[in-house]
């Protein structure tokens, strides 16, 4: 299937490693141009260099390097026409005790540089003819995870926010979508459970297995194509079955 995406230009944040790369990966692999955004100059250098990407070093927790992203890009390019959202997430801790600093802190963090860079991507995906943001949440903003206070907290309005902005941008013919990954092998995940995974916490799952970034890459490659055109606000929980809603 030709997902129509040979010579888009992409901007995929925290591209160095895990499911950032691993879209990068999956976008550059169809032909378009993916301008890699991460903070380890040298392992980004290399990762760009092996995948066909180009790199771009930056934090986009800084204003001023969002600003020069997107303005690099298009000025390199000629345009923008797809914007991946993927950062880390926060630490894990319970609701309960949790500081007001901390909830400020995560809302500054994750929030904050989002709609930012949304805002200054805007004009540019609107000159485009296939206009297309994707955001790279968790399963938690449809089911909070146990023991991820903060993240449960502050993930689920990103969701909303970019649920309201699929519903305005759709007459633009600009499709808004989140990612919301279940259990993947990434560094995030040893990060998480640094002792390896509880006893059992493969087997909650249906499928019987974690994830691989990989499996993320193709999803979002699919809903950044032409192939997707009629798919926004939508939220693509990728868990193996685990999530138990219907919706």
């Amino acid at each position: 299937m030709d997902l129509e995406l040979k010579g888009k230009v992409a901007v995929v944040g925290g591209a160095t490693s895990g499911l950032g790369l691993a879209i990068a990966r999956a976008l550059s692999a169809e032909g378009a141009e993916v301008v890699m955004v991460g903070r380890r100059a040298e392992l980004l250098r290399t990762e760009a260099e092996r995948i066909g990407g180009h790199p771009f070093t930056g934090d986009l927790s800084r204003r001023e390097d969002r600003a020069r992203l997107i303005e690099s890009t298009v000025e390199r390019f000629g345009g923008l026409d797809i914007l991946v959202w993927n950062t880390g997430g926060p630490a894990g801790g319970p609701a309960a005790g949790m500081a007001a600093e901390q909830a400020r802190a995560t809302f500054d963090s994750l929030v904050v540089p989002l709609v930012d860079l949304v805002e200054r991507a805007l004009p540019h995906l609107r000159a485009s003819t296939a206009g297309r943001i994707l955001a790279v949440t968790t399963g938690g903003v449809k089911e909070p995870t146990a023991g991820m206070g903060l993240s449960n907290a502050i993930r689920p309005g990103i969701a909303g926010y970019l649920k309201t902005l699929s519903t305005e941008l759709a007459p633009e013919g600009i499709t808004v979508n989140n990612l919301a990954p279940g259990r993947i092998l990434t560094q995030r995940f040893d990060d998480i459970f640094p002792d390896g995974p509880p006893a059992g916490l493969e087997e909650e799952i249906p499928l019987g297995r974690f994830g691989r970034p990989e499996e993320i890459g193709a999803a979002a490659a699919f809903l950044a194509s032409a192939c997707a055109a009629y798919i926004t606000g939508v939220t693509l929980v990728i868990d193996g079955g685990l999530a138990k809603g219907i919706f």
